[in-house]
This record gives C-alpha cells, structure tokens and sequence, in this order.
C-alpha cells in the first residue's frame, strides 16, 4: 500500500511548509495595511427617535 509510505510525501510537506514560513510568510508580513487602525473612539452620533404618524 503506498498510502503508508511516508517517505515522498513527508519530504514534500516539510519543504512547502519551510518554504512558507521561511520566505513567503514574512513577505506577506512586510505589507502595509491599506487601512490602519485609528486610535480614536467610536463617535456615537446623536438621533432622535423616529416620530411615527399613526401612533
């Protein structure tokens, strides 16, 4: 059965996961969000509660 044979697929697993965190990973880290997060607080608008006509 050479479902149980680790030996290629294993090697294979280890290279595309050392590949990732090893070159792409940090790439991918080095990228500046288009949209940074604000410090600021949330500003709450002011509403007025909808006046309804048939009430």
């Amino acid at each position: 059965m050479p479902q149980l044979n680790p030996n290629p697929w294993f090697f294979i697993m280890l290279t595309s996961w050392l590949t990732f965190s090893l070159v792409i990973q940090p790439k991918l880290a080095s990228f500046v969000s288009p949209n940074p997060p604000s410090n600021n607080s949330p500003t709450i608008p002011n509403t007025t509660p909808w006046t309804w006509p048939w009430t």
